[in-house]
């Protein structure tokens, strides 16, 4: 499975940015997907999660209700909806797949394939 994300960018806080991850090589249905992010010296962490049919996603506290997780089936795209981004939102965003967590994963190692990451920078 080859991941290319896309979307990132730079935007002044309370802005909204809308990240995509487009899956090819295995069929996109039989995949949960997630997003995870890298400070500069900080730790991969969490941010959202879904299911393989997309009727179930799961969000980090730091996100919840701010972002949105949304998956399109028919284009082989997932999408994350981030509204009122703050500076702590910095960060190198990754999507990953599961072909074994079917309902989507918080655990990194949960995720067998990995995007190349796209930088979203906001700025205060």
């Amino acid at each position: 499975v080859q991941l290319q994300a896309s979307g990132g960018g730079l935007v002044q806080a309370g802005d909204s940015l809308r990240l995509s991850c487009a899956a090819s090589g295995r069929t996109f249905s039989n995949l949960a997907l997630g997003w995870f992010r890298q400070a500069p010296g900080k730790e991969r962490e969490f941010v959202a999660s879904i299911n393989w049919s997309g009727g179930k996603t799961y969000y980090a506290d730091s996100v919840e209700g701010r972002f949105t997780f949304s998956r399109d089936n028919a284009k082989n795209t997932v999408y994350l909806q981030m509204n009122s981004l703050k500076p702590e939102d910095t960060a190198i965003y990754y999507c990953a797949a599961s072909r074994r967590y079917l309902s989507g994963s918080v655990y990194s190692g949960q995720y067998d394939y990995w995007g190349q990451g796209t930088l979203v920078t906001v700025s205060s």
